[in-house]
């Protein structure tokens, strides 16, 4: 079997600049791959999907790895070993996709768009400048970047944040900071504004949400936070990880 790193995303800004007439969202976004990776096993003479570790995640031909095969028209044994949080903003299931396609020698970011809005700048990694609703995806220049996660215990869907987005800016509310979708993500969740307060509280304003939810970061390395752990937040646990920016 062959092991593949699918490293997460972190949406570094995230501006909504208009609506589509499908519906979907247009954005302009910095993105970032850091150095928190999902593990995949990969068997080529064999078809099936398992996780071996973490997340509740469908193991059907929903599963986006799934889709991935199917994409690229292949078969093979997958075994999923997750480490990036399910529903945490971090595009696990975009970054698993994303490193079954590049395995298999790529697809066109439009043909990527179709598992998700992540996986086109997945699929490149590195630093870039996303726009659209996901596929025009262009390459900055690589920025070594000292970063700390905060995952708490509960998940956020992003479909419902985007909807909490448009009845937010229906009733006239201001967008504020670099993260359009954080305050729509606070709304869904409470728990998630609680505990940013608790992290600003505690560490200074410049605690984010990372895209939309529930994990939330700040561009620097915390004395006392070294490498990962837990800490016990107004809402329950909230694991901690430093981080960098990584090239690819």
């Amino acid at each position: 079997m062959i092991e593949l790193l699918a490293p997460a995303k972190l949406t570094w800004t995230l501006e909504i600049v208009g609506v589509r007439a499908d519906g979907l969202h247009e954005l302009r976004s910095e993105m970032t791959t850091i150095d928190f990776f999902d593990r995949l096993w990969v068997d080529a003479d064999e078809d099936y999907i398992e996780l071996s570790r973490g997340g509740a995640v469908p193991l059907d031909a929903s599963n986006l790895v799934a889709r991935a095969l199917a994409l690229l028209n292949r078969h093979a044994g997958v075994v999923i070993e997750k480490h990036i949080p399910v529903g945490g903003g971090l595009g696990g299931g975009s970054a698993d996709a994303a490193a079954i396609l590049r395995h298999f020698g790529g697809v066109s970011d439009e043909s990527a768009l179709a598992l998700g809005s992540d996986v086109p700048f997945c699929q490149r990694g590195g630093r870039a400048m996303v726009e659209g609703v996901g596929e025009r995806v262009t390459p900055l220049d690589f920025e070594q970047r000292r970063v700390t996660l905060f995952m708490p215990n509960f998940s956020l869907s992003t479909r419902e944040c985007y909807r909490a987005l448009d009845e937010l800016d229906e009733s006239g509310a201001p967008r504020h900071g670099p993260n359009h979708l954080e305050e729509a993500a606070c709304v869904v969740e409470p728990r998630l504004r609680s505990t940013l307060q608790w992290l600003r509280a505690t560490y200074g304003d410049g605690v984010h949400v990372a895209g939309s939810g529930s994990t939330m970061f700040i561009p620097a390395h915390i004395d006392g936070l070294e490498g990962e752990g837990e800490l016990t937040g107004p809402e329950g646990p909230v694991r901690f990880r430093q981080s960098v920016t990584t090239p690819r």
